[in-house]
């Protein structure tokens, strides 16, 4: 089976994403295809699971597989190549205030933002042809979400705004009001959101516990609002071996919420993961994960 050019594994936080994503790339990368495993999540583990000591943010697991950590530092260096200068330039011909401040301002007050140019920075990677296969193990769901609300937040702002915008100065070197610019992160946008549905398939990982499952009919509402679709579920830490009443009664509450996510969303591959009874860290326990992933 030739790999998805790029996954992206979204869920709450602590269901396993991680664990599944780093699966996923390793034996993409095992089956001779050049793989980035990468994530977004504010506190990473990539590196721990792969067991890569140090702290850089990227390393190589192998000749075919590179491992990159992206915090709050790159999602700046990211906002400063695309917009930050040229639109502090224009709000500093008005409001005295120093780049640092102005760039945590608008890094806090844009839901998305860091995300959204994490999607910019993955499709300028695919455009690159670096690798032939990008995994990403995403933020927590709620964070992740926020950047599908970024073009339809900046489609009301401009509609509302255009007659305050258009009357600032422009920047001395670009020459560009901030409507200008804030119309040109527009096109960026709506550019990463078809990236979104055209290139990249979703996984979503759960575990079979009430509140999880509860979470599930918003969470694909809220993809299918913005035309996203989940094309296979991982339904993780799955009780399989009963030998003990602990495990018994546990495997026995799971089966109910095991037979809703297979009810509700047969139309999608649905895979279940077992609870292990070690960690999963390193070449050889990931290798058991992904022979479920991919059997």
């Amino acid at each position: 089976m030739s790999p998805d050019k790029i996954t992206m594994f979204v869920g709450k936080g602590g269901v396993g994403k991680t664990t599944c994503a780093a699966a996923t790339a390793l034996h993409y990368a095992s089956n001779g295809s050049r793989t980035l495993a990468l994530t977004t999540d504010a506190t990473p583990s990539l590196r721990h699971i792969f067991e890569i000591s140090g702290d850089l943010r990227e390393a190589s697991v192998n000749s075919s597989l590179d491992v990159s950590e992206l915090g709050e530092a790159e999602v700046r260096q990211m906002w400063d190549a695309r917009f930050g200068h040229e639109v502090y330039e224009v709000f500093n011909s008005f409001v005295a205030v120093n780049y640092d401040e102005f760039l945590e301002f608008m890094t806090s007050v844009l839901p998305g933002l860091g995300e959204e140019f994490m999607v910019d920075y993955i499709r300028e990677m695919r455009l690159k042809g670096a690798y032939e296969t990008i995994v990403w193990d995403t933020a927590p769901l709620g964070q992740t979400l926020a950047l599908l609300g970024t073009p339809a937040l900046l489609e009301k702002h401009l509609r509302l705004a255009p007659r305050i915008y258009s009357r600032l100065k422009s920047g001395r070197q670009s020459r560009e009001t901030v409507l200008d610019i804030l119309r040109r992160w527009e096109k960026l946008s709506a550019l990463n959101m078809d990236f979104l549905r055209r290139e990249v398939k979703f996984v979503l990982v759960t575990i079979p516990e009430a509140l999880a499952v509860a979470q599930l009919e918003g969470i694909f509402g809220e993809f299918d609002r913005y035309g996203l679709k989940v094309q296979q579920i991982v339904v993780n830490n799955v009780i399989k071996e009963t030998d003990s009443s602990f495990l018994k009664s546990r495997a026995l509450q799971q089966e109910q919420y095991l037979k809703i996510i297979h009810g509700k969303y047969s139309n999608l591959m649905i895979i279940e993961l077992p609870l292990f009874p070690y960690e999963i860290k390193g070449a050889a326990r990931l290798q058991e994960v992904a022979q479920i992933l991919f059997k």
